[in-house]
């Protein structure tokens, strides 16, 4: 029997409402001890610091090491000139006129000549100023005159062309005849043709208002089409083309080349045999294209190199040559002229110079396949348009020399003059080189002005549009550097200095593409903020998520505490 203490205790333990000791005893040992005030506030305080050095330590160096640094740009003044709100272009030509008779008599037709000029002129950005040449402009001295009451100043390159009157006895007058090499029209007439003091109008006045018209017509027309191109041009202010002319001016413009202030030329022998392997090319340049090539130099600059590749086969994408009875000659189709360079084998490399590359072939043909010719032309050479020209030099036959001399290549040479100004957007008309040298260089000032203005309007827009991308300093720089040549292009352009303008604007021009075009700024263009998020949520991630939960977690804590006071 067991003894009665250890049996009471048992049944004690056993009343009802009463937990058995085993379940006390577990109970007291898994329990914590309560947490103090000290040790809570501690561990707070640990968490606060850990995000107070986030907060206050690692969001400012990252805000700091991260950020897009973006210059302050004159975006008003970027987009006002985009807008052509700036520079409304005007283009006043200076011309000199000189006369052997009388001061008053000059004067005289010079203002009858200006009102006639007035009349016909439906362009008004566009004008002829007369006055009457002195003895100073003779000598390339500046001079003032007086035109309907404005002072002009003119010096000898800002005088575009002179009127030469030479007073004849004999022959049909009033005639004119336009120098083929100089900027100088001779106008002959009689002396009873000279206006008087009193007279209000002139036939010899109205026949010089009526050549001067001629002349700068095809100059009109190309001004116009620049300007109606741009936005913000006046309609009034514009010369109304036809439909044809400008369906023209449109062909003529696909041919040109993209202005640049430098130019490579590549002049290549090709021959598809060991013959001819040398060519007095540096003497046929030197006399024949040397001449065309300066007179240029006021618009762009050249290097010159040269070539001779034997053996040069057809492209294979083309049909070989064809012998036609009729004329005696091979003959090529049109429609396998555009594939007739080699590109694949022939040495034309696009960037051997420091700027576009303009190129220039002779072909020589062998023997047994020549004459070759144009089927639909039976001409021996044509044009590339933006790229260059090709010349087939057909030999006398039976005829392969070693060498071609300077008279070989005469042919050649003149071809590619021609296939040069057609390139570089130089107009037929008039007849005088000079005069359409310098109708290039107004064409050109304006096209570069509209240009650059519209690169900037470009790059405003880019800042605008795309906060994210770094802009620095010295985009800001050539942006300035833009305007200020813009501003005194366009000055030189109401002034008649059409030389400097063509400097300013072709400055503005290379400062506009700088700006736009910077390495920096371009290599961010294509970066999207979801690349950005890409890269710092692997980085941040595990960092905050134990800061973010431990600070819910002490929350969640403080708030049970606050309702149980």
């Amino acid at each position: 029997m067991a003894p009665p203490n250890a049996t009471d205790a048992s049944v004690a333990s056993e009343l009802p409402g009463e937990p058995p000791l085993a379940s006390q005893s577990t109970k007291a040992q898994t329990s914590p001890p309560p947490e103090s005030h000290q040790s809570i506030w501690l561990r707070r305080a640990a968490i606060i610091s850990f995000w107070a050095v986030a907060v206050l330590l690692g969001l400012p160096v990252w805000w700091t090491t991260t950020a897009i640094y973006r210059a302050e740009l004159p975006l008003q003044d970027m987009t006002d000139w985009a807008e052509g709100k700036v520079c409304k272009p005007v283009f006043p030509l200076r011309i000199a006129i000189e006369a052997p008779a009388s001061t008053q008599d000059t004067a005289q037709l010079v203002r009858l000549t200006q009102h006639a000029i007035d009349d016909l002129n439906d362009f008004s950005a566009h004008h002829l100023r007369l006055m009457p040449a002195e003895p100073a402009y003779a000598a390339n001295m500046s001079q003032e005159v007086v035109v309907d009451g404005t002072t002009i100043r003119s010096d000898d390159k800002d005088t575009v062309l002179v009127i030469r009157l030479i007073q004849v006895e004999t022959g049909g007058t009033p005639r004119a005849r336009l120098q083929k090499y100089s900027p100088t029209l001779d106008v002959y007439y009689s002396a009873a043709q000279l206006p008087t003091q009193s007279a209000n109008s002139s036939p010899l006045a109205s026949f010089i208002a009526q050549e001067l018209q001629t002349i700068f017509a095809e100059e009109q027309a190309q001004l116009a089409y620049v300007l109606a191109a741009q936005p913000g041009t006046q309609a009034a202010r514009v010369a109304s083309l036809s439909p044809e002319k400008h369906a023209e001016l449109d062909r003529h413009s696909t041919k040109v080349l993209k202005y640049a202030p430098t130019y490579h030329l590549t002049f290549s022998l090709f021959s598809p045999s060991y013959a001819p392997s040398a060519w007095n090319i540096e003497a046929a340049l030197q006399t024949y294209l040397a001449p065309l090539l300066e007179s240029f130099s006021s618009i762009s600059n050249f290097t010159v190199d040269t070539q001779v590749q034997l053996y040069a086969t057809f492209s294979p994408s083309i049909h070989a040559p064809e012998y036609e009875e009729t004329t005696k000659a091979w003959t090529l189709r049109k429609e396998d002229l555009s594939g007739f360079v080699n590109a694949a084998e022939w040495p034309l490399s696009p960037s051997i110079g420091e700027g576009p590359t303009v190129n220039f072939i002779v072909y020589v043909p062998a023997p047994s396949q020549s004459p070759l010719l144009v089927k639909e032309s039976a001409g021996n050479s044509w044009l590339v348009p933006q790229w260059g020209g090709v010349h087939i030099l057909n030999l006398p036959s039976g005829s392969s020399p070693d060498a071609l001399t300077i008279d070989d290549l005469a042919p050649a040479m003149h071809t590619f003059s021609d296939q040069l100004t057609s390139l570089f957007g130089l107009s037929q008309v008039p007849s005088s080189l000079p005069l359409r040298i310098s109708t290039l260089e107004r064409v050109r000032a304006a096209s570069l002005i509209f240009s650059a203005s519209s690169t900037l309007g470009a790059l405003a827009q880019v800042y605008q549009k795309m906060p994210s991308i770094p802009v620095p300093d010295n985009v800001a720089q050539s942006v300035g550097s833009t305007i200020k040549h813009l501003h005194q292009a366009c000055n030189h352009l109401r002034d008649g200095r059409f030389q400097s303008a063509l400097d300013h604007a072709r400055l503005a021009e290379v400062e506009a593409e700088k700006a736009f075009f910077e390495r920096s700024m371009v290599g961010q263009v294509y970066f999207p903020d979801e690349h950005k998020v890409a890269v710092y949520l692997p980085l941040l991630g595990p960092v905050a998520v134990p800061l973010v939960m431990a600070a819910l977690k002490e929350l969640k804590g403080a708030i049970a505490t606050l309702r149980k006071r």
